[in-house]
């Protein structure tokens, strides 16, 4: 019976019993307290996106993915303090116990970086601040990389029991050789700076990268992301892009048009003026022209089975697929109107003369061994 009546006599681990209760009852309670609080922000976050509360949404959201182990790492240490540990083992648990909390607290810290994307994302819709795309996602990440190393700087400082500063300067000796072993790493970190400096494209703009056509998708520290025409995913290193020749098709201001319109040699001069002169009128004052960038018609070369008239256009604003409609009306006209005027488009063609046309006598003679022709 004195199994029921004096339980506080008993004794595990060196700990009364009413010590390891209060353990387990702090644990589970923090515990609990995290699952009721997460339980509640998921409840609380459709609210506020129904309100128009982006902001309060996301952080309410990332509070949830993190709110459980960060309770859970200080009921652990409370809990812990109840109990009497060796002294041989005290260090080593307040250790552990510490980098636990680092942990939590900067996993914490972490999700609450969407916060900043978010906000970075909105300020830059407004159209009175001029904040680059590109700023956004780098801005992100610089943070989230400071969190990471500001965690394992905090949680080196505990493992070693040193100084911050002693630790930088380890890092610093070590960092030599890990500079060297990470070139193509850091190249590509300069590489980042140099294009969001040189700004030679936005995030979501066109571009030309020597004959890979696609639309940036994001700029990283590492590697910029482009989404060709043909669905590929294309990841390129931004050491290598800050030093290539890029085509931003997504800045040109118009689309410019040179082609040919080639008549055949029977064409008289008058019919040749007279093609000029329809081409001219087709594009006179045409759909997208710019008073400044108006077109252009020259018979300009005969070709060696053709007369060559060439045409400029200058189609604005640079919208690829308009530009496409209005150069088919600009091709299906010349037909008809080249049509009904008969003039006859040209094509390769070659021509042979024979022997014995009469418009072309072809003479053969013969000369004997002294020079005379017979």
């Amino acid at each position: 019976m004195e199994i029921f009546t004096e339980p506080a006599e008993y004794v595990f681990a060196g700990n009364e019993v009413w010590r390891i209760v209060v353990l387990v009852s702090v644990i589970a309670l923090s515990l609990l307290i995290g699952r009721v609080l997460k339980f509640f922000l998921n409840r609380v976050e459709p609210k506020l996106e129904e309100s128009g509360r982006k902001l309060a949404a996301v952080a309410v959201h990332a509070a949830g993915m993190s709110v459980t182990f960060l309770f859970f790492a200080f009921g652990l240490k409370v809990a812990i303090s109840f109990l009497i540990v060796p002294e041989a083992f005290q260090d080593l648990l307040n250790t552990i116990l510490e980098l636990l909390v680092i942990l939590a607290i900067g996993h914490f810290v972490y999700r609450q970086v969407d916060v900043v994307d978010i906000w970075l994302k909105r300020f830059s819709s407004d159209d009175s601040v001029n904040i680059d795309d590109m700023l956004i996602p780098i801005v992100g990440k610089s943070i989230r990389v400071a969190v990471v190393i500001l965690v394992v700087l905090q949680a080196a400082q505990s493992l070693s029991d040193q100084p911050i500063t002693s630790i930088l300067a380890g890092i610093g000796i070590g960092g030599l050789a890990l500079g060297l072993a990470a070139q193509d790493t850091i190249r590509n970190f300069f590489g980042s700076l140099m294009i969001f400096a040189d700004k030679p494209f936005n995030v979501g703009e066109l571009i030309d990268l020597e004959g890979k056509l696609g639309s940036v998708v994001e700029v990283g520290v590492r590697t910029t992301r482009i989404q060709t025409l043909d669905g590929h995913l294309l990841s390129v290193p931004n050491g290598n892009l800050a030093n290539m020749t890029i085509h931003n098709i997504g800045k040109r201001p118009y689309i410019r048009r040179v082609f040919d319109v080639t008549v055949t040699y029977d064409t008289s001069a008058d019919m040749v003026d007279r093609a000029v002169e329809l081409l001219r009128e087709i594009l006179d004052n045409h759909e997208g022209m710019n008073e400044d960038f108006p077109p252009r018609v020259y018979f300009d070369n005969m070709n060696a089975d053709s007369l060559n008239i060439k045409c400029f256009y200058w189609y604005h604003p640079a919208d690829y697929w308009k530009y496409m409609e209005f150069t088919q009306k600009v091709n299906r006209e010349i037909f008809r109107r080249f049509n009904e005027e008969g003039i006859d488009f040209a094509f390769p063609t070659q021509t042979i003369y024979l022997a014995g046309d009469k418009d072309r006598r072809l003479d053969i003679g013969i000369r004997d061994r002294n020079g005379d022709e017979n």
